[in-house]
């Protein structure tokens, strides 16, 4: 068991999607956590998973050298989960930029930064692009730093599945865009226990990246198929073809649901681990299958006044 007199993080992010869960695997570890946030009241929610003395919450902006400097002086490790589909360079970039020389600075021992699978400084899409200048710039300076690349992630919270599951519900027949991009989604508590993992044991993990994915590939098409199933939901799927599809992105909506250029360049690649790619295994995870959980949470769109309680209980525990 760790220390927790001696060990404190500093989590860029932790009042997110992901940082929720990362935060409290983290915790149950013994760290303590100092969570840097823009607006630190939103992550309130995450102080009765922490023992007292154990969470503290301060504010920061990353694109803000001295606000980061501030939040990450004094500890041990840094965790870097911010993202963003709209400050894209702001956030991916120049935030891991301050985040990462802040950290070698002032001395931190570890750092774990979370990109995506599919970063690349050569990428066309916006978001892939500048998670790959983000990763260069970490590299360049904390070169120890662990990269975590996760493929779409999904759990409770996500956007994704959910938004499938309520369109599904308002439209006659549901659109597919992009139905053979292949996909690895990786449920977030898996996510949560490898970065968790890897800040808790750096000596096993530093310098390394690893691309985080879940058991199984699905194609557009198929996992939205899997959601309605999830779901309870029986809809019929229209498939948008390609040229119609990239001009309503120019438009920056397809009904029901947002699709901006950016995005449909992402989808033009798959989001998939790389062959020989490190994964949850290299952490010891055994990765969940997507019909194994989803339903805990999805069938709430089916009719089942019970599902978001279910799910409201175990974030509880």
């Amino acid at each position: 068991m760790i220390d927790p007199e001696n060990r404190i993080v500093t989590v860029f992010g932790g009042s997110g999607f992901i940082g929720r869960y990362a935060c409290e695997e983290m915790m149950e570890r013994g760290l303590r956590l100092r969570i840097a946030s823009r607006e630190p009241r939103s992550a309130h929610f995450i102080q009765p998973l922490s023992e007292v003395g154990q969470l503290g919450i301060v504010r920061a902006n990353v694109t803000d050298r001295d606000s980061v400097r501030q939040a990450v002086d004094g500890a041990d490790s840094v965790v870097n989960l911010v993202g963003s589909f709209s400050s894209m360079h702001s956030a991916h970039v120049e935030g891991a930029r301050n985040i990462a020389e802040a950290a070698r600075e002032l001395g931190a021992r570890t750092l774990v930064h979370i990109s995506a699978i599919g970063a690349d400084p050569g990428a066309e899409a916006n978001y892939s692009r500048t998670k790959g200048e983000g990763e260069a710039a970490v590299r360049e300076a904390f070169p120890d730093a662990t990269i975590i690349r996760p493929s779409i992630v999904f759990g409770p919270e996500d956007q994704l599945t959910n938004r499938l599951a309520a369109m599904s519900r308002l439209l006659p027949a549901l659109p597919v865009i992009a139905a053979g991009c292949r996909f690895q989604p990786v449920f977030v508590e898996d996510l949560a226990k490898a970065i968790a993992a890897a800040t808790a044991d750096p000596a096993r993990h530093r310098g390394r990246t690893y691309e985080i994915g879940g058991p199984q590939v699905f194609t557009m098409r198929e996992l939205t198929l899997a959601v309605l199933e999830a779901a309870g939901r029986k809809s019929e799927l229209v498939d948008v073809p390609g040229p119609v599809a990239s001009l309503i992105s120019r438009f920056g909506f397809l009904p029901g649901a947002p699709l901006t250029h950016d995005q449909w360049l992402m989808l033009q690649r798959d989001n998939v681990a790389s062959d020989g790619s490190a994964g949850l295994e290299a952490f010891g995870i055994r990765p969940t299958p997507f019909q194994a959980i989803a339903p805990d949470w999805l069938q709430m769109y089916g009719g089942s006044r019970f599902a978001r309680r279910r799910v409201n209980i175990t974030a509880m525990h």
